[in-house]
């Protein structure tokens, strides 16, 4: 489990839960559960964190918050 803040909304737009990481620039995820959004959610943050360091980019420390809409 990760330690960056996640944001989890229901879109009755994309009839899906969304997650926003506001932590990590860009980073989303959605599913059409609430857990499966969380779990979609926990991949895209590690590839978020992987390309970052190929890139050579900076990877901010989790402030260690983890909220739940």
């Amino acid at each position: 489990m990760t330690k960056y803040e996640m944001i989890i909304y229901w879109s009755e737009e994309d009839q899906a839960y969304i997650v926003e990481v506001p932590e990590l620039l860009g980073c989303m995820a959605d599913g059409k559960s609430y857990q499966e959004a969380v779990n979609n959610a926990e991949v895209v943050i590690g590839e978020w964190i992987e390309t970052a360091k190929e890139l050579g980019r900076f990877v901010p420390e989790p402030k260690g918050r983890l909220l739940y809409a």
